[in-house]
């Protein structure tokens, strides 16, 4: 299968507003058909109710004046002759199951006072939630929660899940996702998510590969100190399939770099020499991992400056690197991996407001920048100039631990220096992290080093 079939089953679509607007307008005789799709939705939140709660036999259902208010009506009457208790109420209490039908895809920004403290009910009575299509005050397109947002246990979405049930802080007030097929076709979306599948563009070894043309990554940083995280990448880059890995540290760094790192080919370099020595060594990668435990000072932000201008390499640029940096002049792909702090220094923005605009922040940045930009967390965005973005979220909780980004950066180099082209090898970087950590026996306890032994096992998974 080419590379072009492997992409093709590779994301699943995650739909904006907007782009489910488009969908329900396509749909024959749109708009007459709009009761026909309600009925379906509102059958569908339902039947989903019952299957999650079976022993539930009274339903509060919350429903707003818009479209999703119509679902939610449909789903009391549906839940009605199935000879449950289902009343079109603001009074939650007493019931055992509320379904959240105030407001749907269409919703932007806070809430009125009046619905927020309906909202902050629903929060806190102790009956279980089941939202409709989005829980009330999320941004749908975004994920974005401008005020109060209701607290799902799950959620029943229509046609395939929405932007904001998959980026933070959205995906965390949806508790359990099931999609229900109301009979729309699919359209392209600029916000997908990636699959297990996107692992199947990444080349092998062949019979014929040197271990030069298996992929040769350059890692630069692990100054004293720090140097167990350029080691991770390092090692990391090897595990993730590259043939040839290249250390390049302070010499001050070298001996504790040789007993870290085994396979690794050593290259120390002195202040004075600095970029000279890496240049040189440069010759022979095909990818170029920068910055992990490199350290900020003035001198080595001077040559992150210099590196990226003068090694026309794919480069993957995270930790110390990503300090005060600024655009640079290149025409090699380039990949910047922040999380939420250090992409906040960039912006000049706090980390608090990255987090609450994910989708924006990463946006914004990979155009600033012209780069790819792989946003750190639990749902991992990878984001285009172009404005497309990847959301990749097959991690689990374990990977919140000191050093995993290292481990991410030599993931990234590996396929990078394989010629897979810089999106797809974010992306694909980020599900194999994902899936390597998911492979280990333990996720209490896990440390980056852990990962090393799991990620050939994701690979040929």
């Amino acid at each position: 299968m080419s590379d072009t079939a492997y992409l093709a089953h590779a994301y699943d679509p995650l739909y904006s507003a907007a782009e489910m607007r488009t969908a329900e307008e396509r749909y024959p005789s749109y708009p007459d058909s709009i009761p026909e799709l309600m009925e379906r939705a509102g059958a569908a939140v339902a039947r989903e109710a019952m299957l999650a709660f079976p022993a539930a036999r009274s339903f509060a259902c919350v429903c707003g004046g818009g479209s999703n208010g119509g679902d939610g009506r449909v789903a009391a009457r549906v839940l009605r002759e199935a000879g449950h208790v289902a009343d079109e109420t603001d009074d939650v209490k007493g019931y055992d199951v509320i379904v959240d039908a105030l407001f749907g895809t269409g919703f932007r920004g806070a809430p009125r006072p009046d619905a927020a403290e309906l909202i902050q009910r629903i929060n806190d009575a102790t009956a279980p939630v089941v939202s409709v299509d989005v829980p009330s005050g999320v941004d749908a397109s975004t994920g974005e929660i401008g005020g109060v947002a209701v607290e799902a246990d799950l959620t029943v979405t229509f046609h395939a899940p929405k932007v904001g049930l998959a980026v933070a802080p959205g995906r965390f007030s949806a508790g359990r996702v099931v999609v229900a097929d109301i009979g729309l076709e699919h359209t392209s979306t600029s916000v997908q998510r990636a699959t297990r599948s996107l692992l199947n563009v990444i080349p092998r070894r062949g019979a014929g590969d040197t271990k030069y043309r298996a992929g040769a990554v350059l890692v630069v940083g692990g100054q004293p100190g720090m140097t167990g995280a350029a080691c991770l990448t390092a090692m990391a880059a090897l595990r993730a399939d590259a043939g040839y890995v290249t250390l390049a540290v302070p010499e001050s760094s070298l001996a504790a770099a040789e007993v870290i790192a085994l396979e690794p080919v050593k290259v120390a370099w002195g202040d004075d020499d600095a970029v000279e020595t890496i240049v040189a060594a440069a010759e022979r990668a095909t990818a170029l991992a920068l910055g992990p435990g490199l350290g900020r000072s003035p001198h080595r932000h001077a040559l992150v400056r210099a590196l990226l201008e003068q090694v026309d390499l794919p480069a993957v640029v995270d930790a110390d690197a990503l300090f005060e940096l600024e655009p640079a002049a290149r025409t090699a792909p380039t990949v910047l991996t922040p999380h939420a702090g250090e992409l906040g220094r960039l912006l000049g923005r706090e980390s608090k407001w990255v987090d609450a605009h994910r989708l924006e922040a990463a946006r914004e940045s990979a155009q600033r920048f012209s780069a790819i930009v792989l946003l750190k967390g639990a749902d991992t965005i990878v984001a285009s100039p172009d404005g497309s973005a990847v959301v990749c979220d097959l991690g689990p909780p374990s990977l919140a631990t000191a050093g995993t980004g290292d481990v991410l950066t030599g993931i990234v180099a590996a396929f990078l220096s394989k010629g897979v082209e810089p999106m797809t090898a974010a992306a694909a970087a980020s599900v194999a992290q994902g899936l390597a950590a998911a492979a280990a026996p333990h996720q209490a306890g896990l440390v980056a080093s852990d990962l090393l032994r799991y990620l050939p096992v994701a690979l040929e998974r």
